[in-house]
């Protein structure tokens, strides 16, 4: 009797679920021992979180200097970024769309493992490129670096599938935003370390330039990355050791099976068709946010300073001033994840207006054409216009329609539907990057 007074509820497909913070009559239920917050779980998301996009963001944060060993090769040097991305959201989404049609038997944690250990490797290898075989050609280095890329991505979208869904069985959306949190800290903290390494490096004469010249603090710098998915890594395994995967399941799977069997480990195959009609509005929202964002790293790494070079100080040179672009636009998309936090400013009820703001995005991007491109001059020349209006804001804007949408999904499903709709908003946010990234060429070009 009690589902068919929730089947009569339902209004539509697209109207939130009962069963939440308040019964069928208003009152209020409280969440199960076990779904009790916790800080610990919190910080391990939120570390989960920045291991996820730290590879992504140092790629982008890196950019001067594979700009150094890209410049003997005019044509590289131009694509770079957008053949970066493309190869890195491809790369995501196929990982992402194998994993999304292997749900019925996935280990959600044995992915998540798999992915920072792989990172651990491929971080390595990198870090190690700085300083050997400096001396080969720029398409043996782009050859290598594309295959770099292309393996952190595989892993990324092994560890975006297993985290999103891992933490849907919490059913705290708590976790979620920390995990939505943890990858904006991943976007400020990479620009910071590229920033901090170039000023700490002499200042040496353009003759001497060269990516021998700042292989020591590139080392440094891509080697971080091996430190925050080892931490990452041994941070998850205490939380196993915490929440056993296997209770979990069975908690969150407890009301279906009061008259049944004993519970299988095996879940339930959600269909696509099924997950996309329920969260139709927030699908589409965050794969436009995604797409429309894809075109900012492009234009960061072309825009420089509009002060005079000979005379500016290094902060303004372009190897120090494009990290500081991203620094920018990741400090907003920091701000913006943390917005949702706020119970007041939360829009996880009203998916058709995130849609729409996904929409309205798209008006940052001929701001970027007012900016000093190329250094052919800005049709405002302000460099506070550039980070605070465009970068900031635009940032902001990202940070808060995605982290909306990833954190209000759970709303809008059934409960044993949670996992599998983690997997499939993540699968719509990588397609919106693979998306974006290949309209990025129109950019760059």
């Amino acid at each position: 009797m009690e589902r068919l007074r929730q089947l009569f509820k339902r209004r539509d497909s697209y109207e939130p679920l009962e069963g939440g913070s308040e019964g069928p009559d208003g009152e209020q239920i409280p969440h199960p021992k076990h779904n009790t917050f916790s800080w610990i779980d919190y910080s391990v998301f939120l570390l989960l979180g920045v291991a996820m996009l730290w590879a992504w963001n140092m790629f982008l944060a890196a950019a001067p200097y594979f700009q150094r060993r890209f410049e003997s090769n005019d044509s590289l040097l131009q694509n770079f970024q957008s053949a970066e991305l493309s190869v890195a959201t491809v790369g995501n989404l196929g990982s992402m769309i194998v994993l999304t049609k292997l749900q019925a038997r996935a280990s959600y944690p044995k992915r998540i493992i798999a992915s920072l250990a792989i990172n651990i490797v491929v971080f390595t290898l990198l870090a190690m490129s700085t300083r050997l075989f400096l001396g080969v050609s720029a398409g043996v280095y782009f050859g290598f670096l594309m295959v770099v890329v292309f393996s952190a991505s595989a892993a990324t979208g092994l560890c975006q599938n297993g985290v999103f869904a891992y933490v849907s069985g919490f059913g705290r959306e708590e976790y979620n935003q920390s995990i939505m949190a943890g990858q904006g800290i991943a976007g400020v903290l990479p620009c910071i370390a590229q920033i901090v390494s170039v000023l700490s490096v002499p200042e040496r004469k353009p003759e001497a330039g060269g990516p021998q010249e700042s292989s020591k603090s590139a080392f440094a710098y891509f080697l971080t990355a091996t430190v925050i998915s080892a931490i990452a890594l041994v941070a998850f395994v205490f939380l196993l050791s915490r929440h056993p995967s296997q209770d979990r399941i069975k908690h969150t799977l407890e009301a279906d099976e009061e008259e049944q069997d004993p519970p299988s480990t095996e879940r339930k195959s959600i269909p696509l068709m099924r997950l996309l009609k329920k969260l139709f509005w927030l699908a589409l929202a965050v794969f436009l946010t995604f797409a429309i964002t894809m075109m900012f790293p492009v234009y960061t790494q072309q825009i420089l300073s509009v002060r005079d070079p000979a005379t500016a100080p290094r902060l303004f040179q372009p190897a120090s001033f494009i990290p500081l672009g991203f620094l920018f636009w990741n400090i907003g998309d920091l701000t913006g994840r943390l917005l949702p936090a706020v119970p007041a400013l939360s829009l996880t009820s009203r998916p058709r207006v995130l849609f729409i703001m996904a929409v309205s995005r798209v008006a940052f991007i001929p701001l970027y054409l007012l900016c000093n491109l190329q250094g052919k001059g800005a049709q405002i020349r302000s460099d506070v216009f550039y980070l605070f209006v465009v970068q900031l804001l635009f940032g902001i804007s990202n940070g808060y329609i995605g982290s909306s949408c990833m954190m209000g999904f759970g709303e809008w499903v059934d409960e044993d539907e949670r996992e599998a709709a983690g997997g499939f908003m993540s699968l719509c946010l990588v397609a919106g990057l693979t998306a974006g990234s290949f309209l990025s060429f129109l950019a760059a070009g």
